[in-house]
């Protein structure tokens, strides 16, 4: 279908200017307080600094980047953009055959990553925090984008996966491996009775709810004192082993090191490198499933759910059983993930699992293009790299705000806003006959 051209824009550059600078006057009034001036300590008592060139630049980078965008609706970008037109439509095209291989070429670089040469323990940790947040994407992408469900509370989940596994460990003595799947169990469990009260709703009442039900259980950790250890947290969670070699400068009695038993020297980026290995199976592990999911029954009576429940329950689909399974699995999957994240920190506490942890995973889910698992991957690796940016701290969420504002603008369906077909009739127009 040919798709129709736009009608001309006229071009008035006053309105652009007198739009740039009303933009520019906004931030002027935010910033000036936020920025601009800062108290600080000077001999003991308490003073002011000012830094207006920091203001300055801001307003500066806000007036130009309106009035490019505004420069870009009108009838000079659409004729550029029409030379173009066939040229992208073929790059893009050619995008799309290859896909398979751009996606091999980055799984082999996160294989590698740990081995090239511009490679640190520190970078190979970051990558460690985006893969969990890929994984945690994954999961509630089960939930949001193919089930259409609205979870406010995905981290209720996350959390109840990391206490089980710390719980189990400490007071049963089982390993990681032997705990992570009962970890995954008990927070499908959570997940299966966060779905009975939410089968009769929809959209805004059901992300009420499950907004609600996230905060039931950060209460529940903070205040369980005998059982979660309160705000003080849980301490010396056991790490994963690798067929029980620690990864330790010395062993415990009746254990082996990982360093000692390959004859190796000690180097703390063995047990970091270990960590990330785990995370990237599981990850993947989790992509596939997840994928298999989406070509059976079940992910196709999700999918069917989230267009339209009425029609839904015509086509003789028990809406009941589907959204159930969505929240079950969805919760395995963050359960299983908040496993791997009290195994790698050794620490877990109720302030790691509160609100802004789902609001981030729904973020990461909504940028990247809801319903597409590849979106999820870039969407984690910018929201993860901006908290990352600890030189600029203080400036810290105003970035993360810039880039949602820039994304949702330039990308309001995601940063991959494709969706393949779950079920496809026919390879090609040749089986068609």
């Amino acid at each position: 279908m040919a798709m129709e051209a736009l009608p001309p824009r006229r071009f008035d550059m006053g309105a652009i200017l007198r739009d740039a600078a009303i933009a520019a006057a906004v931030a002027l009034a935010l910033a000036l307080p936020l920025i601009g001036v800062q108290t600080i300590e000077i001999d003991g008592a308490i003073g002011i600094r000012t830094r207006f060139d920091a203001v300055a630049i801001g307003v500066a980078a806000v007036f130009l980047g309106r009035l490019l965008l505004k420069l870009a609706w009108t009838g000079i970008a659409e004729r550029l953009g029409r030379i173009g037109s066939r040229a992208g439509a073929q790059a893009a095209a050619v995008v799309g055959d290859h896909s398979a291989i751009s996606v091999l070429l980055v799984l082999l670089f996160a294989v590698a990553l740990p081995f090239l040469p511009f490679s640190s323990p520190y970078l190979v940790g970051v990558a460690t925090f985006v893969l969990i947040y890929v994984m945690l994407g994954w999961g509630l992408n089960v939930v949001v984008g193919f089930a259409g469900l609205l979870d406010l509370g995905y981290v209720a989940f996350y959390a109840v996966g990391a206490y089980s596994f710390a719980l189990l460990a400490l007071w049963f003595g089982l390993s990681f491996w032997q705990a992570l799947p009962l970890a995954g169990l008990f927070a499908a469990f959570f997940g299966f009775v966060l779905g009975f009260p939410v089968l009769r709703l929809r959209g805004d009442y059901l992300a009420i709810v499950t907004l609600g039900f996230g905060e039931i259980i950060h209460t529940i950790l903070q205040n369980w004192v005998p059982v979660t250890n309160g705000p003080a947290g849980i301490l010396n969670i056991p790490a994963p082993t690798l067929f029980g070699l620690v990864f330790q400068a010395r062993a415990r009695s009746g254990a082996t090191t990982f360093h000692e038993f390959f004859h190796l020297p000690f180097h703390p980026a063995q047990r970091v490198i270990f960590a990330y290995y785990i995370i990237l199976v599981l990850a993947l592990l989790t992509n596939l499933f997840t994928l298999r999911l989406r070509k059976l029954p079940i992910g196709r009576a999700w999918e069917a759910l989230r267009e339209d429940e009425i029609a839904c329950r015509a086509l003789g689909i028990n809406p009941t059983t589907v959204k159930l399974s969505a929240f079950a699995i969805g919760a395995m999957i963050g359960g299983l993930a908040g496993a791997f994240f009290a195994a790698k920190q050794n620490f877990i506490s109720p302030e790691s699992f509160t609100f802004a942890e789902s609001a981030g995973i729904l973020a990461i889910v909504v940028l990247g293009g809801m319903g597409n698992p590849l979106g999820v991957v870039p969407a984690a690796i910018l929201l993860v790299s901006l908290t990352e940016l600890r030189e600029l701290a203080q400036y810290r969420m105003l970035f993360f705000g810039a880039a949602m504002v820039a994304i949702m603008v330039w990308r309001p369906r995601g940063l991959l806003a494709h969706r393949a077909p779950s079920l496809r009739l026919w390879r090609d127009r040749r089986e068609r006959a």
